[in-house]
């Protein structure tokens, strides 16, 4: 969820298997590379339900792109930001109905990881880290948002890992799941 440190952490575990010699992609949705990305960046820093919808759509674009374009390269390790979760951003019921969905025709890994940080915490690392914030990151979306995402945890193999710790026992962590490979 936003305010969680989920860029940190895929930039630090780049790092880390970059260091191991392992090669490596990484996506952090929306992305700016691409027409579809530049559009839900833009529609997240709108408001009102036209800008929660077209946001939506122009992310399930932007990843579906991505799986499209990056999960046929030749690497060891694809690194997707958000992905599969950003459906917890979707209304009720649609966001189990999006995941499902999009979990049934995209790629899945056994190593998928959710950063669950609490809403007051996130919400204090948006304050302090961001000049513009998107339609989610009030207090009120990020409860609704974790709550939806941590339902969402249920399904497939996602590993719940506590985002409220420092942040470079976050990244043992992650890294811990990789080495047992």
């Amino acid at each position: 969820m936003d305010g969680s440190g989920k860029s940190t952490q895929a930039y630090l575990l780049l790092e880390t298997l970059k260091k191991k010699q392992k090669s490596t992609c990484i996506r952090v949705h929306p992305e700016n590379d691409n027409w579809a990305g530049k559009k839900a960046r833009l529609f997240l820093l709108s408001k009102g339900k036209n800008a929660h919808f077209a946001s939506a759509i122009f992310y399930m674009i932007d990843v579906i792109r991505s799986v499209l374009i990056y999960s046929w390269r030749r690497v060891d390790y694809i690194i997707f930001v958000r992905y599969l979760m950003g459906t917890a951003y979707l209304p009720k019921p649609l966001h189990i109905v999006g995941y499902n969905f999009f979990a049934c025709i995209l790629p899945k890994s056994k190593n998928m990881f959710f950063l669950d940080v609490a809403p007051e915490e996130a919400d204090r690392r948006i304050r302090e880290n961001r000049t513009e914030t998107e339609m989610f990151e009030s207090y009120e979306s990020l409860k609704k948002v974790r709550c939806k995402a941590l339902a969402l945890t249920r399904f497939n193999q996602w590993t719940v890992v506590d985002g409220g710790k420092p942040t470079g026992k976050i990244a043992q962590i992650l890294s811990s799941y990789l080495s047992n490979e």
